[in-house]
């Protein structure tokens, strides 16, 4: 089976103080970086292991103008258990992020549904979530 998305980009003013944000949030979810996945700007992608796609790009916008980032935009991200919520969300603070929802249940969604909320250092918002017990 295909998966549902090919990629998810978000721009970057900045590439290098991304790269350092996201090696420190993602790569403990398992994710790999690799280079840009696509032809143009400057960039960063991360992926499964081994995975072609989907990925997660984040890249100087192709046309040059500054990014900016949507109301009611936002990525998740899966996290194997609860402490990697907690560690994702720590290591967001800790280099540049800020936080839009510490890590903690959110039983509305679902009695399981473990998250935390943050934003990047250029204001993209991310979300870092736990289904299971």
């Amino acid at each position: 089976m295909n998966p549902m998305f090919s990629h998810v980009m978000v721009g970057a003013r900045d590439v290098e103080t991304l790269a350092r944000f996201y090696d420190a949030v993602l790569l403990p979810l398992g994710l790999e970086r690799g280079p840009d996945s696509s032809a143009g700007p400057r960039g960063i992608c991360y992926r499964a292991p081994g995975a072609r796609h989907p990925t997660f790009d984040v890249q100087e916008p192709f046309d040059g103008n500054p990014p900016g980032h949507g109301n009611g935009s936002m990525v998740a991200f899966m996290a194997p258990n609860r402490e990697a919520v907690d560690a994702a969300h720590a290591a967001a603070l800790a280099h540049g992020g800020t936080d839009e929802g510490a890590p903690g249940l959110r039983t509305r969604y679902d009695p399981h549904y473990y998250g935390a909320y943050m934003r990047d250092p250029e204001g993209n918002k991310l979300h870092v979530v736990h289904h299971g017990p």
